[in-house]
């Protein structure tokens, strides 16, 4: 039985999760339909736009994504704190940006005086879209259903577009958070649809490798803040040369004219987050099978179980003998 997406979410051990949709159609998210012969090619546009647009407005970055044929992967980070610290006239405004609102919050963005009932009703709902904007079910679904009605619409038909639930991961700490993001930036290049990350369209490592020949980083992802340290500014705990490093050596590997190893030269992220060489190419070609539901050492999996209240742990038996990546 899958477990409520409330169950899974525990901002107080992570802010990193996995998200996995799927197409339920015969025919493809995006790509050719090779049945009918038709190119959906220009729906990964679609969904790259619409992602990136939610993470203007939501309280979420992107930390990677990769658009598949019939299929999204997305790391997401969930800022809670931002969604606390932006006052009520911010909330609302971009919360418009999304659905109409409410008669209440209509008058306040005119600038209208609110009687003290509509006071209340107004505060109720302020409270539940900061709720909302750091949501990972309301992003999902407001990028999903985006989505769907234009393939709807597109396709001349109705009914169901993607699986009724989106997949989700917490990812409990950096190896995890790691081996997740390199396994989402090279799903093409495992795939056989792109021979480099640099030629990954619609990837989050096309668009870092872009940006970074202009030395820049790319406002639209949560960026590279360097090693963690005590006074940690926000942004993913990695050196973004070295995990770009990292991720053109791996793609490399994975291609079936390439060696499968990488030289022990090339492992600053590695030796940091404690993963062989070996098992990083398994992780970065097999994470969703090794891993079902949260990911990362021993310890973190018992909090998270414990604050969520779950007795099953899920990838205990993984994390300890398939995993193999987190030495102690």
């Amino acid at each position: 039985m899958a477990i409520a997406r409330k169950r899974q979410v525990s901002l107080v051990d992570t802010k990193y999760y996995h998200c996995i949709s799927r197409c339920v159609r015969r025919a493809f998210l995006c790509g050719e339909d090779h049945f009918t012969g038709q190119s959906y090619e220009h729906r990964r546009g679609w969904v790259e736009d619409r992602l990136l647009a939610l993470a203007k407005i939501f309280c979420i970055d992107v930390c990677a994504y990769a658009v598949m044929s019939n299929h999204t992967h997305l790391v997401l980070y969930v800022d809670d704190k931002k969604a606390n610290r932006l006052n009520d006239k911010a909330i609302i405004i971009r919360w418009h940006k999304l659905c109409k609102g409410t008669v209440f919050t209509q008058k306040y963005i005119q600038g209208e005086k609110l009687s003290k009932v509509e006071l209340i009703f107004f505060n109720q709902t302020v409270k539940q879209y900061r709720e909302r904007l750091s949501s990972i079910s309301w992003f999902m679904r407001l990028l999903n259903e985006d989505i769907a009605r234009k393939a709807n619409k597109e396709d001349n038909c109705t009914g169901r577009f993607w699986e009724g639930r989106f997949k989700s991961q917490a990812l409990l700490d950096e190896a995890a958070l790691a081996a997740c993001m390199a396994y989402v930036d090279l799903n093409p290049i495992r795939a056989k649809i792109a021979k480099t990350p640099e030629g990954s369209d619609h990837t989050s490592i096309k668009q870092r490798l872009t940006h970074a020949k202009k030395g820049k980083q790319p406002k639209q992802l949560l960026r590279f803040a360097g090693m963690p340290r005590q006074i940690m500014p926000k942004g993913l705990p990695f050196e973004l040369s070295t995990y770009l490093e990292l991720v053109e050596l791996t793609g490399r590997c994975i291609r079936e004219d390439k060696r499968g190893y990488i030289e022990s030269t090339h492992l600053p992220l590695l030796e940091r987050v404690n993963i062989s060489p070996e098992n990083w190419l398994k992780l970065t070609t097999q994470f969703t099978r090794v891993f079902h539901g949260a990911v990362g050492r021993p310890n973190s999996q018992a909090s998270y179980c414990e604050n969520l209240n779950l007795k099953r742990r899920a990838n205990k038996q993984d994390t300890h003998h398939k995993f193999c990546t987190f030495r102690s």
